[in-house]
């Protein structure tokens, strides 16, 4: 670790609290190059962290954490906070397996009062908390730190909304680091921020409320309206006014004589809810990443010199790209079909499909909710739509997808993205309930991609589809290196397909462990067990005449998913019941997801814990046929 003469003094805030005002300029250039140098080894969210340097030391500077709660949104901004809160020494174990948390996470510190990784949660958690403690008669201080991406969606404005009306004292810093809200900042703002946030500003503004009272009603409307809009011709903020904020700023989110005067001012108020609106860049500091925003928001491993992101050994294609690609040609043959993303155009592939059809692709913000409706409208007038999305954050939108969807029975094409464990990403961002929450829809239909080239031909499927909701699911990275079809074919709804024939085992693959699947078979040959494979394509419509073969002709059935309990395994006993084939004759395992939120890790290490791995297919059959693997391997040795 490189020696940083101030940032080595600072375990803890109150180790900050410490320094001068003078000295924080190049305590925010260390912490910065620490970030830079932390992420470069680990991987990560790289360019938020490094625009929310100098509001993160001016934080923790002037509120007292942990006691006063500091909540950051998302929290994948939250590195250089993690570093000044006691966790410089594993800064670079971030995301790694037993490392850090690539987000914030209330059983790593004290200094997380709140685990994030998806977007606009902070000012409804900020509220509660803020409630609590009003109801304890407490005095700390509650501060959410929201960008400005994450105002997108509707969660934050019912939090406003309410916290508005309760009128509690809330801190909301909006990090806007796009300019999107922002007029350019300088001095002239940064003083009006501190002239309306001072306490003679507040008080003249107060009485000033307080003489309008006496007023006739007329006059009183317009004595306030008139302070309203002298105040929003100044600085903005109107709309947050009208939600019942005192707005704040904007000021200069990278400048300290901006930053402290106004926290320490409002800090000390004792209004109700205020809102700072800050200026930052995004990759403040390191030039690739302020060049190249989107590219560096994620980044692998990375050179620090030259900026240069490590590469990909595999020849195999990316499953995302290899959706974007497919359903670019499908679009080619059918104007009907647009496509629509939920602030994730280039995550979803989606910003391939903009490029050659700009005017039927539809960035509606981070609002999944919006996006599902949405889609549901444009089903409604004959249009195609695929919504596509994060497994993780469709689970925003389910009662859209019941409700808009599923009960009217509109053909909204929904392409699922990050099926099964994510790796780094953790628990927040692993996709397990799907199946288990669109299976259990009347009419839906709902499909899993067991390699790259059955994506391809899943997109064509759901593009046919034009009479019922429909679903397919693939995971993130790279396929499995197979041949690809130029052109996507319809598969025929409900039925699956065997890869092997076996006599003994079957082994019932839905989803991306077709791969693992078939090495499992492989080396049940190995210890003699004849194997069949089957990919099960359809968890709904699910393939009756397969399973009720497979439970019939072999002595052990297993299914394999990367799913949680009460999907495909589910739907596969059911119909086993239903059909009298749960005699004493047949061996059944069902094998998903444990019933625990699995710690971040790398994809491998994850599904290996979990069980699901070509190893833990092969120990489940073993356990079915009542045998130990270990003691026939020494047996056929």
């Amino acid at each position: 670790m490189p020696k940083s003469p101030l940032l080595d003094q600072v375990g803890l805030p109150q180790d900050l609290r410490r320094l001068e005002e003078k000295d924080l300029p190049q305590l925010a250039a260390e912490l910065r190059q620490e970030t830079i140098d932390a992420v470069a080894v680990t991987g990560g969210h790289l360019g938020a962290g490094l625009g929310v340097v100098e509001l993160t030391i001016a934080l923790h500077y002037i509120f007292d954490t942990p006691r006063d709660r500091l909540i950051w949104d998302v929290g994948h901004q939250a590195y250089p906070h993690k570093i000044i809160t006691g966790r410089r020494g594993r800064i670079r174990t971030l995301r790694a397996g037993g490392g850090l948390s690539g987000f914030t996470k209330r059983a790593e510190s004290e200094f997380d009062p709140f685990g994030a990784a998806h977007s606009s949660t902070s000012i409804s958690a900020g509220l509660g908390m803020a409630v609590a403690r009003d109801l304890e008669d407490k005095k700390n201080n509650v501060v959410c730190v929201i960008g400005d991406g994450a105002m997108s969606a509707g969660m934050a404005y019912e939090a406003m909304n309410n916290a508005g009306a309760m009128n509690s004292r809330l801190i909301v810093i909006l990090n806007d680091n796009d300019m999107s809200i922002a007029p350019p900042v300088g001095a002239m703002s940064a003083y009006l921020a501190r002239l309306i946030s001072g306490k003679t500003y507040r008080s003249l503004r107060e009485i000033g409320k307080q003489l309008a009272a006496h007023l006739p009603k007329f006059f009183q409307q317009r004595a306030l309206r008139a302070e309203e809009y002298a105040r929003g011709m100044m600085t903005g903020g109107t709309l947050f006014e009208e939600l019942g904020f005192y707005y704040v700023g904007p000021i200069d989110g990278h400048n300290f004589d901006h930053l402290l005067p106004v926290l320490k001012n409002v800090r000390d108020a004792e209004a109700g809810p205020i809102l700072v609106h800050v200026v930052t860049q995004k990759g403040k500091g390191y030039a690739p990443a302020e060049i190249s925003a989107d590219k560096y928001h994620g980044v692998v491993k990375f050179d620090v010199a030259t900026g240069a992101q490590a590469k990909s050994k595999s020849n195999a294609p990316v499953y995302t790209k290899v959706f974007a690609e497919s359903l670019i040609k499908e679009a080619r043959k059918d104007s009907k079909i647009v496509a629509v993303t939920a602030a994730m155009p280039s995550g979803t592939g989606l910003d391939l499909f903009q490029k050659e059809f700009p005017k039927r692709c539809f960035d509606v913000g981070i609002a999944e909710q919006h996006a599902v409706t949405f889609c549901a409208g444009l089903a409604t007038e004959g249009y195609k739509p695929f919504a596509a999305i994060y497994l993780t954050f469709l689970q925003r939108a389910y009662d859209q997808v019941v409700h808009d969807v599923a009960i009217q029975s509109l053909p909204v094409r929904f392409a699922i993205d990050r099926a099964g464990l994510v790796g780094a990403d953790g628990p927040t961002h692993a996709g397990a309930f799907d199946v288990a929450y669109l299976g259990c829809l009347p009419r839906f239909i709902v499909m899993a991609a067991s390699d790259e080239s059955e994506l391809v031909h899943m997109v064509a499927t759901a593009a046919a589809i034009d009479d019922r909701p429909s679903a397919f699911r693939f995971p993130r990275g790279e396929g499995l290196g197979v041949t690809m079809p130029e052109q996507g074919v319809p598969l025929e709804i409900g039925k699956g397909r065997i890869l092997r024939e076996g006599t003994k085992v079957a082994l019932l693959n839905f989803g991306a462990r077709l791969g693992e699947t078939l090495k499992a078979a492989d080396e049940l040959a190995g210890f003699g067990l004849s194997t069949t494979v089957a990919d099960a394509r359809f968890a709904k419509p699910l393939d009756t005449d397969l399973v009720l073969r497979l439970a019939r002709e072999h002595e052990v059935l297993i299914t394999i998913e990367e799913g949680a309990i009460g999907g495909f395994g589910s739907y596969v006993m059911q119909t086993l019941a239903d059909h009298d084939a749960l005699d004493g004759r047949l061996k059944l395992r069902v094998m998903v997801l444990p019933d625990i939120f699995l710690d971040h890790d790398s994809p491998n290490a994850m599904y290996a814990k979990a069980g699901l791995d070509a190893k833990g297919i092969v120990k489940r059959v073993f356990e079915a046929l009542g045998k130990d693997v270990a003691a026939e391997t020494v047996r056929l040795a």
